[in-house]
C-alpha cells in the first residue's frame, strides 16, 4: 500500500505510538510505564514510529488512551513543526491525534468528546464533537497533501485547555535544547546538577555512552527513548531525589557494545561505532554523606517497571479461575 500509489491510510489504536508527541501525564502513564502501544517491550513500542517514518501512506492516527480532552493543542501533532520549536520530530507524513471520551465519569479533566474526521478534495480536516454542548462541531485542524509523501497542518484554533498544572504535560526534550547536559561524549566524569541539589523545578537531560537517555523533571528521574526523546518511564520518585546531586562517573572498562549473533565474535575488535563506555549514575546528599547507585535493569534499561504486561496478568487471572473451577469441581471444596 505504497503512498507512490495514492493510498492514504488511517490507523485506529487504543494507545498511541512512542514517537506521537502527544501530550502525557507524568503522575500517571510515565510513572506506571503504560504510555504508548507495547510499552512493555522497548523495541516493539519503538516499532510503530519506525513504520510511520518508513511507510508515507500512513496519513494520521487517532488514540484515546490518555483520557483527556481535545481542547490542550498538543492534543494533535504535525509531521513537521516550526523550526523555532526544536529539530524536526521525524513523524513521517503522519498526524496524531488524541481523542477523548463520551462518557461522564471516565474523563480525567471532565470532557466529553469525540473525533469527527472531514476528507475534501486537498487533504482532510480533524473536528471535536462536544457531548456537553449538544454535539456542537468544532473545526480543529485542517491538514492538507503537498505530494504523497508530505502533509502541512495547522491549527483553527489557539490552545482553549484551562486548568494546565491539574494535568501537567510531562517535559520532552529536544536535540540542543537549553536542557541539555552532558553528553556520551563527555570525559570520565558529569556532574549532572553541578553542586545543585535537584528541586522540582529542576529540568536538565542527559544521554549517557550506552546511548541511554536520562532526565529530571518535576523532582522525578525519568528514561526517555534514545530515538524519539518520548518519555518512558520512572526511575526515581521525587522523595527519593529532591535536595540530592547526580552525577555520571565512569565505572570500569571500555566496553564493545557488539551483536551476540555475531559469528567469529572472539575475531571482532572495538570500533568508533562500537565503543561504550561502562558508567555509573550516582545519587549523593551533600548533607550527610550518604550515596547510591542508580543501577540498570538487566536489558540496560533504567525505568522501573511497576505494569506487568495486560495479557500476562489476563492469562494468569484466568489460570487462578481455572483452579479455583477445579477445586470447586473435583475437590469438593465450597467457594471460599
Amino acid at each position: 500500500h505504497s503512498a507512490d500509489d495514492g493510498w492514504k491510510i488511517f490507523v485506529f489504536t487504543h494507545a498511541p505510538p512512542n514517537g506521537s508527541g502527544l501530550r502525557v501525564l507524568q503522575e500517571n502513564h510515565v510513572v506506571n510505564g503504560c504510555c504508548w502501544l507495547n510499552h512493555s517491550n522497548e523495541a516493539q513500542c519503538r516499532t510503530f514510529i519506525e513504520l510511520v517514518r518508513e511507510h508515507r501512506a500512513i496519513k494520521a492516527w487517532f488514540s484515546g488512551h490518555f483520557h483527556l480532552g481535545q481542547d490542550y493543542q498538543d492534543s494533535i501533532t504535525f509531521p513537521t513543526i516550526d523550526p523555532s520549536e526544536g529539530p524536526y520530530p521525524n513523524r513521517g507524513s503522519c498526524v496524531f491525534a488524541q481523542t477523548s471520551v463520551m462518557r461522564r465519569g471516565t474523563s480525567r479533566d471532565g470532557r466529553q468528546q469525540s473525533r469527527l474526521l472531514r476528507g475534501n478534495k486537498d487533504g482532510f480536516e480533524i473536528c471535536t464533537v462536544d457531548h456537553q454542548a449538544g454535539g456542537k462541531i468544532r473545526l480543529d485542524a485542517t491538514i492538507t497533501y503537498k505530494s504523497t509523501d508530505h502533509e502541512v497542518g495547522v491549527y483553527a484554533h489557539d490552545d482553549e485547555a484551562y486548568e494546565h498544572d491539574a494535568y501537567f504535560k510531562v517535559y520532552t526534550p529536544t536535540v540542543g535544547d537549553q536542557s541539555y547536559f552532558c553528553g556520551a561524549e563527555t570525559e570520565e566524569e558529569c556532574s549532572i546538577t553541578d553542586d545543585e541539589p535537584v528541586s522540582m523545578e529542576t529540568k536538565i537531560w542527559w544521554r549517557l555512552s550506552s546511548g541511554r537517555v536520562l532526565g529530571v523533571m518535576n523532582g522525578m528521574l525519568l528514561e526517555y527513548d534514545s530515538s524519539t526523546l518520548a518519555p518512558l518511564g520512572l526511575v526515581l520518585y521525587a522523595d527519593e531525589l529532591i535536595g540530592k546531586n547526580i552525577a555520571v562517573v565512569d565505572s570500569g572498562i571500555d566496553d564493545c557494545s557488539l551483536d551476540d549473533d555475531e559469528e567469529n565474535m572472539e575475531s571482532l575488535e572495538c570500533d568508533e561505532d562500537y565503543y561504550e563506555r561502562e558508567q555509573a549514575v550516582i545519587v549523593h546528599d551533600l548533607r550527610d554523606g550518604k550515596i547510591s547507585v542508580v543501577q540498570p535493569n538487566e536489558d540496560g534499561s533504567y525505568w522501573r517497571k511497576i505494569v506487568r504486561n495486560k495479557i500476562a496478568r489476563m492469562k494468569e487471572k484466568r489460570r487462578e479461575q481455572a483452579a479455583i473451577l477445579y477445586a470447586q469441581e473435583r475437590l469438593w471444596q465450597s467457594d471460599d
